[in-house]
């Protein structure tokens, strides 16, 4: 799988809409035939590197979002350029960083906090929004020209066309990255071939994996709390003595679970062998078992059972990660979700009852 393709199709993701506080970075305002207009600088403060890493790690991802409306950036008159954008304030602050010291306005949508791809797929950044948008902020009155630049990870769910007869605003389609948008702006509004792909390299995956892992961690703690229970009450030796002992085996077999499918997958997915993510969430997951049971040698039945969970557990989190992968389409999802997660369903469930019946017809943790 290489490590950039042409954009297409939009991802899966996750809303993550709420609160629409006043971004900090606002530091003024500029005053326009339709009123006056936040102006936010393209510096990033402390605390807005804090929100981000927060974000990355699940805390706070629900309600990080700006209002939408219409922004300026610099000094920007009549004929500056109207960046369109969503209104997920990472997607605003990358934008306005990498927009650097141009003078441009932004127009945010409202997208309920979902970020441009994502929202562009499930139609919320689409072209009523930027219709009602263009008109509610007076765009028309405040610039001279008629055209907004739209990210080209947004195309899809944009209407050319449509906007054009209703508002008679021309859409054009900037680069997929927004660290591109300068330079395709001193271009002339012309892309070259390396601003129309979309690359995934190694440092992306990896800022991306707490996502992911923190709220399957989440779940995780709790089936180790309840197998500790399960082991300690059908243990041969003292209640708490097999319930530390069960604890301890499932959090380190439960972990090689969350690390094959929450880690691995995400930091080697061009290198694993096929196509699905559930399929190579489950050859890391076989994998990490195999090594599993050659390190520790668990019993037969209790082997079974967590190689069995292991791969289905994997298997499930690769599934997952396709919400922040650029190798996905919504229709590809549906399909290998409903391929993927019986297989899925029967293998945890084959394993559940293996793990349960080693507990109890061996006579619990020795």
């Amino acid at each position: 799988m290489p490590e950039s393709i042409p954009i297409k199709t939009p991802c899966r993701c996750r809303p993550s809409g709420g609160r629409t506080d006043l971004p900090s970075s606002v530091t003024g305002l500029v005053e326009t035939p339709m009123g006056s207009v936040p102006r936010v600088t393209s510096f990033f403060t402390g605390k807005d590197r804090l929100g981000i890493w927060k974000v990355r790690w699940g805390i706070g991802r629900m309600h990080y979002t700006v209002p939408p409306g219409l922004y300026a950036i610099g000094d920007p008159g009549p004929g500056s350029e109207v960046l369109v954008t969503a209104n997920y304030r990472m997607t605003f602050d990358l934008l306005r960083r990498a927009a650097g010291d141009l003078d441009a306005w932004i127009l945010v949508l409202d997208t309920g906090g979902i970020n441009v791809w994502c929202a562009a797929g499930k139609g919320t950044f689409g072209t009523g929004e930027l219709v009602d948008r263009i008109g509610s902020s007076g765009l028309g009155k405040i610039v001279s020209h008629r055209r907004v630049i739209v990210p080209q990870l947004g195309a899809v769910g944009v209407c050319a066309g449509d906007v054009r007869q209703r508002t008679g605003f021309d859409v054009i389609y900037g680069p997929v990255e927004a660290t591109h948008l300068r330079d395709y702006l001193a271009a002339g509004r012309v892309a070259d071939p390396a601003m129309r792909r979309k690359t995934f390299p190694f440092a992306a995956r990896a800022a991306l994996v707490p996502a992911e892992l923190v709220p399957a961690l989440i779940w995780s703690a709790g089936a180790v709390v309840l197998m500790a229970l399960a082991g300690g009450l059908a243990g041969r030796g003292p209640f708490l003595g097999d319930v530390v002992r069960s604890g301890l085996e499932s959090a380190g077999f439960l972990g090689a679970a969350l690390l094959s499918g929450g880690v691995l997958v995400p930091l080697f997915l061009p290198w694993i062998p096929g196509r699905a993510f559930s399929v190579k969430g489950a050859m890391a997951g076989l994998a990490t078992a195999f090594l599993l049971q050659a390190l520790f040698q668990p019993a037969g039945v209790k082997g079974a059972a967590w190689t069995l969970i292991i791969v289905a557990v994997s298997s499930f989190l690769a599934m997952n990660f396709t919400g922040s992968s650029t190798f996905t389409s919504l229709s590809g999802v549906r399909k290998e979700t409903a391929m993927a997660l019986p297989a899925q369903v029967a293998a945890l469930s084959a394993g559940i009852v293996f793990w349960f019946g080693s507990l109890f017809f061996a006579g619990g943790p020795a």
